[in-house]
């Protein structure tokens, strides 16, 4: 949100406010900015427009604004990821203590030693901490460019969102949507067929391909999958091919000058069709503060393998879908889900039926003692399509046990606050718990990193998407013989 000089505006930060409410009244509808953490932002001028609120809303926070005299500002949201206790040690409190000191203190941008230049030749620009809570806060800099450095400043389980400079579309999700997914979900059975197409998905290619996409197997070259970074794109033009070369046709997104592309894979429906359903991950990634190196074999690697190896499946079986199907992998999802904001746009600006979008954001780490688990987004996303995931857990994985998580927020975010029915698949029925969350270190040879867990969370995404789409066998395959095609 771009502000004049010492302009007084108010924030409405509204708590859970994750269901875009069909009853707000126009000075907040009109006035809204976008979902941050588990919080709606709006920014309104007359405090009137609160007593208008539906009873339903959670109490939320009003925050003046009052900003310099000096220019412009940015502003932008930081949040703490919901994280389990046992990530807070005192090395990471102190911290964060530091970080909140050093943006209270009105201190400068600098670039920090051993980081990457994302923006060459840019000068150090003011940064001051407007607002804060004790697990997020408002900043302003001084443009979008300053952004993405603060995010290079960023305790390690924080992100650094920026706040649009104009009001976004306010769109609920249409009921008629919500219907159509309510009716997949009266219907919904066990299908043998979807059982043995699901069944096929392979340990041993995810293995394969994470080793490739962190570097592990020492055949890629990919230092970092920053969206920054030149090792970004090598991955980008892998996973094109890859997709490519299992039947699905791909182009590259570009969205933002410097970020590594979107990849968004299409199999175009076999009958007439304008219905499409989505499925996705995102391949760019975040290392240590400081660091350059980002290979992110759990966030997102974990969730990227999971769709392409949906994709290597379809090829293997031959199927096809009586619903257009769309495979898409983002980019700068670490910088406040950019590349999936500017796709979601692009589809709502045309037009687009999406019966129903499921990201996958963290799937492989596996706390000890604990069952394999499915976190499903609690409150951020539409509970029928979180429902209709759940119940395909318990047909085609039951070995996975489903809960709900606080966890947010990935990419089926952008979707949701664009109307679309979407929801989140994590690993974990409740907070982050992977030490390598956000961490250079993160890379799938280490201790509780389980790729039959993925393998269980991909095998739900896959199910629900031939349920939802609908699918053919091709001439001759049947029941017996899906297990030989591999």
């Amino acid at each position: 949100m771009i502000l004049n000089p010492a302009t007084a505006v108010a924030l409405l930060a509204i708590l859970h406010a994750s269901e875009v409410h069909p009853n707000f009244p126009p000075c907040l509808a009109n006035n809204f900015y976008g979902i941050f953490g588990q919080q709606s932002v709006f920014k309104i001028s007359d405090f009137a427009c609160l007593e208008l609120l539906p009873i339903s809303v959670d109490d939320g926070s009003v925050v003046p604004l009052f900003l310099p005299d000096d220019g412009p500002q940015q502003l932008v949201w930081i949040q703490e990821s919901s994280i389990d206790n046992s990530l807070r040690t005192l090395e990471y409190e102190a911290e964060v203590a530091n970080f909140i000191d050093w943006l209270a203190s009105d201190k400068r941008i600098a670039y920090p030693d051993g980081q990457t230049i994302l923006f060459e030749g840019g000068k150090p620009a003011p940064v001051s901490l407007v607002y804060h809570t004790a697990n997020s806060g408002v900043v302003a800099v001084r443009d979008q460019g300053t952004v993405h450095i603060l995010s290079t400043r960023l305790p390690r389980f924080w992100k650094a969102l920026p706040i649009p400079a104009k009001p976004v579309l306010y769109l609920p999700v249409p009921e008629t949507a919500i219907e159509r997914v309510r009716d997949i979900l009266v219907s919904l059975r066990f299908d043998a067929l979807v059982a043995g197409i699901v069944n096929g998905i392979s340990v041993d290619l995810m293995h394969r391909d994470i080793r490739y996409l962190t570097n592990e197997d020492e055949t890629s070259g990919i230092a970092s999958r920053h969206s920054f970074h030149h090792g970004s794109r090598i991955a980008a033009k892998w996973l094109k091919t890859q997709f490519e070369d299992a039947g699905a046709a791909c182009r590259f997104m570009p969205f933002l000058e410097g970020f590594a592309p979107n990849i968004i894979c299409r199999y175009d429906a076999k009958t007439e069709s304008s219905d499409t359903v989505l499925i996705s991950g995102h391949y760019d990634s975040r290392g240590s503060f400081g660091l350059e190196r980002a290979l992110g074999g759990n966030d997102d690697g974990s969730g990227t393998v999971s769709i392409l190896n949906i994709a290597r499946r379809i090829k293997q079986t031959g199927i096809t879908f009586r619903t257009n199907v769309e495979l898409a992998v983002f980019a700068g999802e670490e910088q406040g889900l950019l590349g999936s904001k500017a796709y979601a746009k692009e589809l709502r600006e045309r037009g687009a039926n999406i019966v129903l979008m499921i990201q996958a954001d963290m799937l492989a780490y596996h706390v000890p003692d604990e069952p394999p688990q499915l976190g499903l987004a609690q409150f951020i996303g539409t509970p029928e399509v979180t429902q209709l995931v759940a119940n395909i857990s318990a047909i085609y994985s039951p070995e996975l046990t489903v809960g709900f998580t606080v966890v947010c927020c990935s990419d089926h975010q952008s979707f949701h606050e664009q109307g679309y029915p979407a929801t989140h698949l994590f690993e974990r029925a409740g907070p982050i718990v992977d030490p390598m969350y956000h961490n250079s270190g993160d890379l799938s040879d280490r201790p509780r990193y389980d790729l039959n867990q993925v393998r269980s969370i991909c095998k739900v995404q896959f199910a629900t998407l031939l349920h939802a789409a609908g699918f053919n066998l091709p001439e001759g395959v049947n029941l017996e013989n899906l297990e030989e095609l591999g």
